[in-house]
This record gives structure tokens, C-alpha cells and sequence, in this order.
């Protein structure tokens, strides 16, 4: 029987929590893997000699069963609706169960009067998770991560553009990580607390690349010449809604365009790159090309073709037929707790004395 101290890895079937829970198993640490249901996922997470539980993360008596045993954990909220609640859950049952050593996924925005909803409960979940003095807390807060831009890679790859409304495309304004070194980094917090606990860590990517220059690194993993387009907020809610239902939810949407609008001011570009992945990863952070070089290896539809060519067209069509989405109607028809004078991150005093100040090159940039 292992000696290991067992791990509970909560969306485990999610962009950072299945790496996390593979990452884990390399090192022969006994992981369960909390997902909503079993599919190609789970399948993967049992073949590494993951134990696979099954329920609802929203669910007190799921989590309570899923902590039972268990004596560190990952708390990954889900990219949906109630994050907050979900943290709740998840804190209560870690109180009940003893952990003695919680990782935590963040966010670099994490301010507690910022204009999205999902930020400010990302603030009070951090403050909940810490309440317990008997167990230790690693906080990991990335920014904008390089799969945000994947969700247009089929454009880029069957069109030639880069399409999101990222504002000016020669100004450098993210280091996005990967989620395999995001994970890198929740998994060493898990596995060694003496040294990790009580830190707080922002896993980057290994340099600043402006929107032009994630073009070119595009158009390099993908063999043909992609050019950066921005696009309106408009045009960007339009084209997630054009998309299928199961892939962004209405509340996703929504602050999907606050967070766009704190890339246009340079938000994500305080402080970074870190050496975090390097450091506490212990490996490199990947390039952007290279994360694009991975995923076009494992999507064969990526490859060039002229029905794929006509496909995309006819998506970019769709689009453009893609009605209006009013975004404050939305945040409205779901009673959205709404502050009456909401401050982006920079313009937040708090936020500003808690994170490195921005460096001249890249002071805040309020956009249009």
C-alpha cells in the first residue's frame, strides 16, 4: 500500500485538472479524479491508475464522499456559472474532511470590485479556502492561458486569420502558459506543501508576444501565413454564440468580454513572464508555437483542404447572420449581482498594491 498521501483532483476532466491528475500519477501518487461523467477522460485517468469518482461537484454530499480518505486536494472550479457556490461546497467539505493542503486555481484579475461577476467570486473564494488555519493553501492565479486562442485556430488554419478583438497588433500583452504547465505548477504545490504552502505563483509562458507575433507563431505550426484581425467585442460575442451550445454558456460569454477588454489594457501583461514554470515546474515553460504544434499533431482536421477551406467560409458566414447578443440584457435576465461603480484591475488601488506594478512599455491602456 502506497505511503503517498492521497490527492483529490476536482474537475479532473477539465483543461487543468486531467494534466494535474496525470502529472500525479507519473510521480505514483494516489489520485481520485472527481468528474461529472465518464468518457474517453475517465477512461484516460483509470489507465494511468487514477481512482475515478463520478458526481456532482455542486452537490455538498458528493463532495463529502469524493474528500473521504483524501488528505490534500485541487480546487478547480469549473468554467461555468457558480463558481462561487462550487467553491463553497468544496470548502466545506475540505473543513469537514481534515485536508491538511489545498491547491488553489485563481485568477491574476482576482480583485473584489471588478466589472465581472466570475472575478469577484474568484476574490471571495480565495478568502474561504484560507479561513482554516490548520490547513495550508498554495494559490496559483494565471491570466489569459494559451488555449483561449485555440478557439479560433480552425479560422486561422482554413482562412489564414486570427480573429479576437485583442486591440492593437504590435503592442506585446500576454505570456500565455499551457495547461500542461499550469498543472506543473498545482502539482508540485500537491506534492511537496513544506515548500509550497502559503505561496502564491503565476505560471506564464516564456515571453510577451503581441497579437501579430501569435499570428506568425500560428502560421508557423500550421504551415501557411496566418495575419491577426481585430475584430469588435461585437463580432467576438457573435462568434462565440455562433458556435454550438455545449461549448460557451451564456454567463461564459459575458465575462469572456470584460476579460477581452482587460487584455486590450494590458492587464495581462503586469508582471510577466514569471519563472514560475521553470522554478517550481521544473521545466520550461512551452512556446505558444509549440502548444500549437501539439494541437494541430492531435486534430487531423486541422490539415488543409478545400471542403475544410468551404467549411470555414460557411462558419464565418454563420456569424456574420449571428443576431446582436446585448450583453447586459443577459447579465440582467439572470440577476447578476451588479456593483454600482465596478473598477477594472489597474484602476483598482488594491489590486495595484498587491501585484507587481506594470512595467513602461506596458502601462494600462483604457480602450475605446
Amino acid at each position: 500500500m502506497s505511503e503517498k498521501p492521497k490527492t483529490l483532483v476536482t474537475s479532473a476532466s477539465g483543461k487543468t485538472g486531467l494534466h494535474t491528475a496525470l502529472q500525479l500519477r507519473e510521480r505514483e501518487f494516489p489520485v481520485r479524479a472527481f468528474v461529472r461523467r465518464r468518457d474517453h477522460r475517465s477512461e484516460m485517468l483509470e489507465r494511468a491508475g487514477a481512482e475515478v469518482f463520478v458526481g456532482d461537484q455542486y452537490a455538498l454530499s458528493d463532495m463529502r464522499a469524493a474528500m473521504q480518505g483524501v488528505q490534500r486536494a485541487y480546487q478547480c472550479a469549473p468554467t461555468a456559472p457558480n463558481g462561487l457556490h462550487f467553491n463553497a461546497v468544496f470548502t466545506a467539505a475540505a473543513y469537514e474532511a481534515g485536508i491538511e493542503h489545498v491547491v488553489t486555481l485563481s485568477q491574476w484579475l482576482s480583485s473584489a470590485h471588478h466589472p465581472s461577476l466570475f472575478t469577484r467570486e474568484v476574490y471571495l473564494s480565495d478568502i474561504l479556502i484560507g479561513m482554516r488555519r490548520e490547513m495550508s493553501v498554495t494559490t496559483v492565479n494565471p491570466g489569459w492561458f494559451a488555449d483561449n486562442y485555440l478557439m479560433v485556430l480552425d479560422m486561422a488554419a482554413h482562412l489564414g486569420v486570427f480573429t479576437m478583438p485583442l486591440g492593437a497588433g504590435d503592442v506585446k500583452k500576454n505570456a500565455a502558459p499551457s495547461n500542461e504547465d499550469i498543472a506543473r505548477v498545482v502539482t508540485a504545490a500537491l506534492i511537496d506543501p513544506a515548500t509550497h504552502a502559503g505561496q502564491i505563483y503565476r505560471p506564464t509562458g516564456p515571453e510577451l508576444l503581441s497579437p501579430n507575433e501569435i499570428a506568425d507563431a500560428m502560421g508557423r505550426a500550421l504551415g501557411r501565413r496566418v495575419r491577426y484581425l481585430n475584430i469588435s467585442e461585437r463580432m467576438m460575442v457573435k462568434a462565440l454564440k455562433a458556435l454550438p451550445p455545449s461549448n460557451y454558456s451564456v454567463a461564459a460569454v459575458t465575462q469572456l468580454a470584460l476579460y477581452a477588454e482587460e487584455y486590450r489594457r494590458c492587464t495581462f501583461a503586469v508582471n510577466a513572464p514569471t519563472d514560475h514554470v521553470a522554478r517550481i515546474g521544473g521545466c520550461p515553460p512551452q512556446s505558444f508555437e509549440d502548444i500549437v504544434r501539439g494541437t494541430r499533431a492531435a486534430r487531423p482536421d486541422l490539415a488543409r483542404s478545400a471542403g475544410r477551406s468551404l467549411r470555414a467560409m460557411a462558419g464565418f458566414a454563420k456569424i456574420l447572420a449571428t443576431p446582436h447578443f446585448d450583453l447586459r440584457r443577459a447579465e440582467n435576465a439572470r440577476d447578476y449581482v451588479r456593483l454600482s461603480d465596478p473598477t477594472f484591475s489597474q484602476d483598482d488601488p488594491r489590486w495595484s498594491s498587491t501585484h507587481a506594478p506594470a512595467l513602461p512599455d506596458i502601462a494600462p491602456v483604457h480602450a475605446a
